[in-house]
């Protein structure tokens, strides 16, 4: 082969590697931007089958605001239910317990099907240095892929808590792959009155929460796109 030849071939070949390259990505946008916009529509749903759910419970006040909305929503239709708190959270999975015991019944409740009380390790602790943290959060990222195939959930409730973040994010990545569709909502704390939570903020900039509520309506003037429901809890 000659020289020119030569360079003819490495010139196509290149061109023809950034062509493949151009559609894998456009390919991708193209299926996030689909994702993106479905998400952000109403659900409308007439079915009357039951959900299987994941709820990420969170110490402090956020187990409690959890199951105060866990009460008031038809808890019927979501079903299995499967209650996730941090590793070092045993209180909001005892809390649950409780929770459910006292919705349903012990007979009631195997009727259903029960509930499922799982803990996944936490990407930080409060006061852990940042350095360490990143193995800490390879490892919860791994744990929160294992939960999410395990679990296969149709609706994921969270409200704050940063262990609901890696959750989220592998949920909104098998969106994009196609290998699972679960819908995400977001209740913001109502201790959050002037701007969003870490959480909160990453799911609404990021555009991975299908529904993002607040309970204060300055949190709806200075985020449009998230939903004002007074008084939920």
């Amino acid at each position: 082969m000659e020289k020119g030849d030569f360079c003819i071939s490495t010139i196509a070949s290149s061109h023809v590697a950034v062509l493949l390259t151009i559609g894998v990505i456009t390919i991708h946008v193209g299926r996030i931007s689909y994702v993106i916009y479905r998400s952000s529509k109403p659900l409308h749903s007439k079915s009357s089958r039951s959900l299987s759910t994941l709820i990420v419970l969170g110490s402090g006040g956020h187990t409690a605001e959890m199951l105060n909305l866990l009460y008031v929503l038809q808890t019927r239709r979501l079903k299995r239910r499967y209650y996730v708190a941090a590793a070092t959270d045993n209180m909001s999975l005892q809390k649950a317990h409780v929770f459910e015991d006292s919705l349903l019944g012990k007979e009631a409740l195997e009727e259903a099907g029960g509930a499922e009380f799982m803990q996944i390790y936490r990407s930080r602790e409060v006061g852990q240095s940042y350095i360490t943290s990143v193995g800490t959060t390879l490892v919860a990222i791994a744990h929160a892929l294992w939960l999410m195939i395990k679990i296969r959930p149709q609706v994921i409730l969270c409200n704050g808590p940063g262990t609901c973040i890696p959750l989220c994010v592998i949920a909104f990545l098998f969106k994009v792959l196609g290998i699972r569709w679960s819908s995400i909502f977001y209740v913001e704390s109502i201790a959050r009155v002037r701007k969003l939570s870490l959480s909160g903020l990453l799911l609404y900039k990021l555009h991975m929460a299908d529904q993002l509520f607040v309970q204060w309506p300055q949190l709806k003037a200075k985020y449009p796109r998230a939903h004002y429901v007074s008084c939920l809890m």
